[in-house]
């Protein structure tokens, strides 16, 4: 808690400029970073929902929030989408997404407990946009999930998301993979976010900023250990020569030392 107090009483006297609402015209990666900062985390991860559905459509946001959250925290998100919007978090997604794209990213933000046997064959017949593979990856638990995945990689001798690795690249195959990453490694799979986001020519400062910002008061601290440990370099390092200014120094002010 520390940190964020001090943290916000320095960003205070660096805006000069009022900040109104990320969903209509910041433009600064500084003034967004900001933005969603001064939120709880319940409340941030409702406007990083809304964010990615109707400023630039970032299905990566909408699948992380889903599927690294606790059915229990996602309820929250939901709620807290719901009493700042007006609208249900599903709605939402319904009426920005289409086919089986839609199928997929409403099934991970309605999760629920219920039984699945059959996952394993779906993947292994290519058929990914089944309503068995939307069904079990919308309704199980993380751990009967990946006590699934546990199965395929015995049976298969290959862990499911290589396998998905291996399809003909299209939107709706890379989301599932994306999801099942989550579930499988989410610490993993944030390392390699970070890293993709910082090796880019022009730096990915959207993905950089809701990725540290999510996990800032959660779990960045194993994220960073485990991106020094992949990747032989602090985050902080990277951050530090990839970004610059205010929108610099408040990253590295989360990432702390």
């Amino acid at each position: 808690m520390r940190l964020k107090e001090s943290t916000y009483n320095w960003l205070m006297k660096k805006c000069t400029v009022r900040i109104l609402s990320l969903e209509s015209e910041l433009t600064g990666h500084f003034e967004r970073a900001v933005y969603c900062w001064i939120f709880d985390p319940i409340e941030r991860e409702a406007v990083m929902n809304c964010v990615a559905l109707k400023r630039t459509f970032n299905y990566q946001v909408i699948i992380e929030i889903a599927c690294v959250n606790s059915p229990k925290e996602l309820l929250a998100v939901k709620e807290a989408y719901h009493a700042r919007y007006k609208h249900s978090l599903e709605e939402d997604v319904a009426a920005h997404t289409v086919g089986d794209f839609r199928k997929a990213s409403f099934g991970c933000t309605s999760l629920a407990k219920s039984e699945a046997r059959i996952l394993q064959d779906v993947v292994k017949q290519k058929k990914l946009n089944h309503e068995e593979t939307i069904r079990i990856l919308g309704t199980r638990s993380k751990a009967q999930l990946n006590a699934t995945f546990n199965c395929y990689r015995e049976d298969d001798g290959t862990p499911i998301e290589e396998s998905l690795a291996g399809e003909a690249p299209n939107e709706f195959a890379s989301a599932l993979r994306m999801a099942i990453e989550c579930i499988v490694n989410p610490q993993l799979y944030f390392v390699d976010v970070l890293h993709d986001a910082l090796s880019k020519p022009d730096t990915d400062e959207d993905t950089l900023t809701h990725v540290i910002i999510m996990h800032a008061e959660n779990d960045l601290r194993g994220i960073k250990e485990m991106f020094q440990r992949r990747n032989n370099v602090p985050l902080e390092h990277e951050v530090h020569k990839k970004t610059s200014g205010d929108y610099k120094t408040f990253l590295l002010a989360l990432i702390g030392n």
